[in-house]
């Protein structure tokens, strides 16, 4: 049986100051906090989630937030640029706004898509693509309309160290299409209407760093558990080594660095984030595990609080 994935499911990231990214993320981008959560491995650390109204896979991008980590740089062996899909004329939407609130944005060209790039406060970075694929957001806030809000992820530039090595994860472990080159990028497409277009940058830059304002792992769909369980042999006969299944509540996950020193995560579209709270209600209240229940009151304590606010345009 041949494997193909449908596309990003998410992409996660490291980040300074909690407050500073909920107001980016959702103040000025418009997100939705899916679900506020730990770091499983290290509790003393949000994890937050943001995405479309349900927190599709495709439209999830997570962060651990961490005002004492070093900052990062963005190298070879990670995302080097995450994207946004936009519905078709919502570019000069979008560059009015965040000229409005400072943000710096650049135009550029890509294999004949034209982005609009830019970066986090942590330095991450950004780009926004108009496309006809994938659903509208139902979610609206701080200002930006359903018609112009984020749709999900249109995709990412990968930077690896083995460019060769990444196509070959790419096209032959995770089913993608090579369909384009241009710019000193390969182009491949998967199944999906969102996450569906990945550019692989075909010369190696320098290492990256991992800490704020870098790409920790990409995340691919896999459609349940039994898919996933394929996923693991599938990728374990390409000569990759992936983890044993990990439960992160909201999806299951198997980890591996493909050959170009990128983390590759494959995980499950189910259970979602409705698991545990209402659906008008996601993101609301500080979500634990079971295992993390007995101890809520000293997470708690030790976490910063955070609110969702709308932010105000910044005047001169």
């Amino acid at each position: 049986m041949t494997l193909q994935t449908a596309g990003i499911h998410h992409i996660t990231a490291f980040v300074g100051d909690a407050q500073r990214n909920v107001d980016f993320y959702a103040g000025i981008l418009g997100l939705r906090l899916v679900k506020k959560t730990i770091n499983f491995d290290a509790p003393e650390v949000y994890h937050l989630y943001f995405g479309n109204e349900q927190g599709a896979p495709g439209t999830i991008i997570t962060f651990f937030p961490s005002p004492v980590g070093r900052k990062g740089r963005i190298g070879a062996g990670q995302v080097g640029v995450t994207i946004y899909a936009v519905p078709v004329g919502s570019l000069t939407f979008w560059e009015q706004r965040l000229a409005a609130y400072q943000i710096p944005v650049t135009l550029k060209q890509r294999i004949s898509e034209s982005y609009l790039s830019f970066a986090d406060y942590d330095g991450l970075r950004i780009e926004l693509v108009e496309r006809e694929e994938g659903p509208l957001s139902k979610w609206s806030f701080g200002g930006v309309p359903t018609e112009h809000a984020i749709k999900g992820f249109g995709g990412a530039v990968l930077y690896s160290n083995n460019p060769l090595q990444t196509a070959e994860t790419l096209v032959h472990t995770m089913g993608m299409e090579h369909i384009a080159d241009g710019d000193g990028y390969s182009r491949y497409r998967t199944t999906g209407d969102l996450g569906n277009i990945i550019d692989l940058k075909t010369t190696p830059i320098p290492l990256g760093v991992g800490g704020a304002g870098t790409v920790h792992h990409i995340a691919w769909r896999a459609k349940d558990d039994s898919e996933q369980l394929e996923w693991g042999h599938h990728v374990q006969s390409h000569g990759h080594h992936p983890t044993p299944v990990q439960d992160r509540q909201y999806f299951n996950a198997i980890y591996f660095r493909e050959r170009g020193g990128i983390l590759f995560e494959i995980a499950t579209d189910p259970p979602g984030f409705a698991r545990d709270e209402a659906p008008d209600a996601l993101g609301e209240k500080l979500m634990l595990p079971s295992w993390y229940e007995p101890h809520r009151a000293v997470i708690e304590e030790n976490l910063s609080p955070i609110q969702i606010r709308e932010i105000e345009v910044k005047q001169g």
